[in-house]
């Protein structure tokens, strides 16, 4: 099992390097960008202090959103993520200072853009290079880390056919340790064999004569006291210990594991965005682009505004009570599109195709999401995200909310004027629990993978496919 172990994972060794590397990235892909714009490499005093404050905001950022953490065993699109929203972030903050210090007219956009472009490229590239290269070393055999599975049911089967797909993270297992009686060896859906190797109570032996890195215990949570036993068997040795929670039989989201006061403390429900620095993002990037939209619509608002009133009687705005972050009522704003009219209490009654109840302009509005525009307002009041869980009228989450599972998760997080499902077609009527269950499930995906760059992916899906879509009414 130890063949061809000849290198060990230093993580801090590898760490190091990123950051050298990711300067020397930001450093070259600025003189780089320069030279395609200028012929030359001269830099004046003005364009040496951008280049040497970009290179030290760039690796500050990176360090901040993880760039520099132990890669192995996660995808690379969350690398991706994290390098993008670092470089994009030292750019955003190099612009702003450039407006804050009234210099932005010394310095060339083009330069500022391929620099930009450049350095996400030139340091994703590199990274993908170096994660492909300690990959197929992991799968020959080499840079491995040797493990054993304390457990005897489904979970340790579980885990170690986990690790057999993802041969490029580097993580073997030897074998089982039982905690009771001794069990069959386990043959993976790969057709491997997992051996048996013994009992706890002769773990220190096993571990020492197979010269393990690592000890997983895979136990159900009503054992959790075997990892006593574990830590006195290991106490002399330098063996990794971790544990594998028996969480699978539960709906999760986003479940990690964090410490609060000193208590390790796992995750089982929660978002990346209800964190301090991700919540400021997603703050930050809600109330600038609904802001500068807003600058930017304003004459198609006004003109839409005439139109309602000009065509119907009633007001210009149709606001409606919906449920946002925390379970939190809200009026959210549209512009109406209906005639005015009476609902029983407590009732909302779904439009739906060829609504008598709605208006000429209203029909428009609602073919092109129009009369969604006015939400911005409540993005910019800090009540709803750009992107998110669209919200649903009060009467509709009483009724799915007892039909439909996890279906109050949306709440854990600001509704979105759009979203994931919303792009993957999934608006308009849900006239069956299917449809609901189908949105719901998009929209806890995107709650338990959000990014910034996930943000921005569904920002442009949403323009790319147009605010057009057949299942508008």
């Amino acid at each position: 099992m130890k063949k061809g172990l000849t290198l060990k994972e230093h993580s801090a060794s590898v760490g190091i390097s990123h950051r050298v590397l990711d300067i020397l990235c930001l450093f070259a892909t600025g003189l780089f960008s320069y030279w395609l714009r200028f012929s030359h490499i001269d830099l004046n005093i003005a364009y040496k202090n951008v280049l040497l404050l970009g290179v030290i905001i760039g690796a500050t950022l990176l360090s901040i959103f993880g760039g520099y953490r132990a890669w192995r065993g996660s995808s690379f699109t969350s690398e991706i993520q994290c390098v993008v929203s670092a470089t994009f972030g030292t750019f955003l903050l190099l612009v702003l200072s450039a407006f804050a210090t009234q210099t932005s007219e010394l310095y060339s956009r083009v330069w500022v853009a391929t620099w930009l472009g450049s350095s996400t490229c030139f340091i994703i590239g590199y990274r993908l290079i170096l994660r492909q290269s300690l990959g197929a070393l992991r799968a020959k055999g080499l840079n491995i880390r040797s493990i054993i599975i304390i457990g005897d049911g489904l979970l340790a089967q579980q885990v170690a056919e986990r690790l057999e797909q993802h041969p490029e993270m580097g993580l073997v297992v030897q074998g089982i340790v039982s905690t009771h009686e001794e069990i069959n060896s386990i043959t993976t859906h790969e057709g491997n064999l997992i051996p048996y190797l013994g009992n706890l109570k002769d773990l220190e032996v096993i571990a020492k004569k197979h010269k393990t890195d690592q000890v997983w215990i895979a136990l159900p949570i009503n054992e959790a006291e075997r990892m006593e036993q574990v830590q006195a068997a290991l106490c002399n040795s330098s063996i990794v210990i971790r544990m594998v929670p028996d969480i699978f039989g539960f709906r999760l989201l986003n479940h990690s594991v964090t410490e609060v006061a000193g208590l390790p403390v796992i995750n089982l429900s929660t978002s990346h965005m209800l964190e301090g620095k991700n919540r400021f993002l997603k703050s930050l990037e809600d109330k600038v682009l609904s802001f500068l939209i807003l600058v930017c619509i304003s004459p198609i608002l006004l003109a839409l505004a005439v139109a309602i009133k000009l065509t119907s009687k009633g007001p210009i705005l149709f606001k409606q009570y919906r449920t946002g972050a925390n379970g939190q009522d809200f009026k959210v704003y549209k512009f109406r599109s209906m005639v005015v009219h009476n609902e029983e209490h407590g009732k909302v009654t779904q439009a739906k195709k060829g609504d008598s109840r709605i208006t000429p302009i209203g029909a428009f509005m609602r073919k092109t999401s129009l009369d969604e525009l006015p939400q911005f307002i409540n993005v910019l009041q800090g009540r709803m995200s750009i992107v998110g869980p669209r919200p649903h009228a009060l009467a509709h989450n009483e009724h799915y909310k007892t039909i439909v599972e996890s279906y109050m998760r949306r709440h854990m997080v600001k509704p979105g004027i759009t979203g994931w499902a919303q792009v993957n077609g999934l608006r308009g009527e849900t006239e069956t629990i299917d449809k609901m269950e189908s949105r719901v499930e998009y929209d806890l995906y995107y709650i338990e993978n959000w990014s910034i760059w996930f943000d921005l992916r569904i920002i442009f899906l949403t323009v790319l496919k147009g605010f057009i879509h057949k299942n508008a009414i």
